[in-house]
């Protein structure tokens, strides 16, 4: 099967979740995962250590002055208000300004908390999404093959902003929700215990209410959140795609697919908010009922002078110090649902170990010559049992010019694509100067070996940057040279502003074939001992081509060349082309004697001639 070299696959909304992370979805093995890994969980605070001890020692702070603040008015209202002395005026002016002082406190604090502390959960966030970043790009081919790219990118950026909120605010809410809510429950009970029990009876209601509808809300931003990916990969896929929209006059099927998707996240959020409203109208309906309480109940037992004025005035600034406890919780609980299946999701990928990776015992290879020996290849991709190539044998000897040639779906590419260990083989062996491919390290084998694909990529940014990808300490002289190699310098110096032109996303501003020699350019650049070209040609116009074929011939001296054509004028050239069908390599030879032979590859020189 001839596949070109694979990227993560475009995602739809009717895609089935990937069977490699479907253990984690088993409630009881997901509840033992979580647990097992925790202490993975909590290492991410080891780096910053000190910075989250700070911020819990501020939230004791923000708790302790939020208690404190209605025992300084308790004070005041039940001793020096009272006093007939003439200090009165004295000590309240002096109370005053004890009290501003703990608000004082009590805003560097939260000052503290807010803002250092948010710095600490985005640190640990961009750690983790630097992790998931560095992993991906440890993952071999075979991984992208099943997986999409949206999904992918929101498992990234989203989730780990989710990550990053947990971390910050889930230590200190929880600190401040049950410092505020223990402290101020003392308060009352010393002031009087039959009316802070009732309080206490009220208080699960209102936390199970808060936590029922922030269930509701959570199961409502999954909802969303489900939503809203399927929306971006629409609009991945549309923006990416709309030249052939374009082309097709498919605008208003595009509306419409992404109309009935964004009404779609419309309705998960309408959801949220509805719930977001009950859970709001219910925490506020819980401390003004609160209040009307300790007003009722505590003017009759001030009536029955079983409680102060004083007192009372305390009851109602400690009520509305326990408000706030209850929101907090409720927050821990929506912070730790998000949070953590953000982290379960992250550690998915980050447990999935990439199939392609270096021996114990590989080394590095500092230099090449450049042969290249199939013996008994065996491969295939798994998805069907099928092998693609089957005991297959030859050998490339140093710089030599090989073309490899034969139908669609022989597995031309695929060939090509287990010389750098893209994939790795089932059987036999692959081996570059004597030494097998997986004796070698990936960094050094890959540094070795330029690959120019049929699947063109160009990244955003100015020519110069691309062609200086392979080597970023390239010379000017040298980018230029490789450029004239590809027979790009003419077109790129009638850029707009030549090398230092940006391109644009995937390089949109330039044409196919521009875009081709540029990729071709940047292999040249890069100055391997092995270089593949996978119909690299394709989209080059005869000219072009012409050029192209000349640099490849001038570009072989003492360099192991291995090209893939669909056009054979491409490789009409070379030292040997080697013909591969699903039987092996059924002919090998000279343009010429291949041609005499009339076999497999005069029939496919006849066919395309006949076009």
């Amino acid at each position: 099967m001839n596949i070109p070299f694979p990227r993560a696959r475009k995602s739809t909304p009717h895609d089935r979740p990937d069977p490699q992370f479907q253990h984690f979805r088993d409630n009881d093995a997901a509840r033992e995962w979580r647990r097992s890994h925790m202490p993975k969980f909590l290492s991410y605070y080891r780096p910053h250590l000190p910075l989250l001890l700070a911020d819990l020692f501020c939230a004791i702070l923000v708790a302790s002055t939020a208690v404190a603040l209605p025992l300084c008015a308790n004070y005041v209202a039940s001793h020096l208000l009272s006093a007939e002395e003439p200090e009165v005026l004295g000590q309240v002016i002096a109370m005053g300004g004890v009290m501003l002082a703990i608000l004082a406190i009590q805003t560097v604090a939260i000052f503290f908390v807010d803002y250092r502390g948010h710095v600490m959960g985005a640190l640990i966030e961009a750690a983790v999404r630097l992790e998931l970043f560095e992993h991906c790009q440890k993952l071999s081919f075979s991984f992208y093959d099943r997986q999409r790219t949206g999904q992918l990118m929101s498992r990234i950026t989203n989730d780990s902003l989710w990550l990053g909120e947990l971390f910050h605010h889930g230590p200190e809410d929880l600190a401040i929700a049950v410092l505020k809510y223990a402290g101020a429950m003392m308060v009352l009970f010393f002031i009087d215990p039959p009316l802070a029990g009732l309080i206490l009876l009220l208080t699960p209601v209102a936390v199970a209410y808060a936590l029922h509808f922030n269930r509701r809300m959570n199961r409502a931003l999954k909802a969303s959140k489900k939503q809203i990916a399927a929306v971006n990969e629409r609009v991945e896929d549309a923006l990416a795609g709309i030249r052939v929209i374009q082309s097709f006059t498919n605008e208003a099927l595009e509306r419409d697919r992404f109309a009935e998707l964004n009404q779609g996240f419309l309705q998960s959020r309408a959801e949220g908010y509805r719930s977001e409203a009950w859970f709001s109208a219910g925490s506020e309906t819980f401390a003004q009922l609160i209040t009307v309480l300790v007003i009722v109940v505590g003017a009759v037992r001030i009536l029955t002078s079983e409680l102060t004025v004083a007192d009372l005035l305390t009851f109602l600034l400690c009520v509305a110090v326990l408000v706030d406890p209850v929101k907090r919780l409720a927050n821990v609980v929506r912070l730790w649902q998000e949070g953590y299946t953000g982290f379960v999701r992250a550690m998915e990928i980050l447990n999935v170990a990439p199939d392609i990776t270096d021996r114990s015992n590989a080394r590095p290879i500092s230099a090449l010559k450049g042969e290249i020996c199939f013996s008994d290849v065996t491969f295939g991709y798994g998805e069907d049992g099928r092998n693609v190539l089957d005991q297959l044998s030859f050998t490339i000897v140093p710089g030599e010019f090989v073309a490899l040639v034969g139908p669609s779906g022989v597995g031309k590419s695929t060939l090509c694509a287990l010389i750098p260990r893209f994939y790795d083989i089932q059987a036999g062996s692959i081996c570059i100067d004597g030494i097998d491919v997986r004796d070698m390290t990936l960094a050094s084998l890959r540094r070795h070996v330029g690959v120019v694909q049929q699947d063109i990529y160009l990244f955003a940014g100015t020519v110069a940057e691309n062609l200086r990808y392979g080597r970023p300490d390239a010379t000017d002289a040298e980018v230029r040279a490789s450029a004239r190699a590809a027979n790009a310098h003419d077109f790129i110096m009638e850029l707009p502003n030549g090398y230092a032109t940006d391109i644009g996303q995937r390089g949109v501003k330039l044409s196919g074939g521009q875009r081709q020699r540029l990729t071709i350019a940047r292999a040249f650049l890069k100055d391997p001992a092995i270089l593949i070209f996978d119909e690299a040609t394709s989209a080059l116009d005869n000219e072009s081509e012409r050029a192209i074929q000349q640099a490849l011939l001038n570009l072989t001296d003492g360099r192991t060349t291995l090209v893939i054509a669909h056009r054979l004028s491409t490789v009409r050239h070379a030292d040997r082309i080697l013909v591969l069908t699903g039987d092996g390599i059924v002919e090998q030879g000279f343009h010429d004697d291949l041609i005499a032979q009339n076999g497999v590859y005069a029939n496919l020189h006849r066919v395309q001639a006949s076009i």
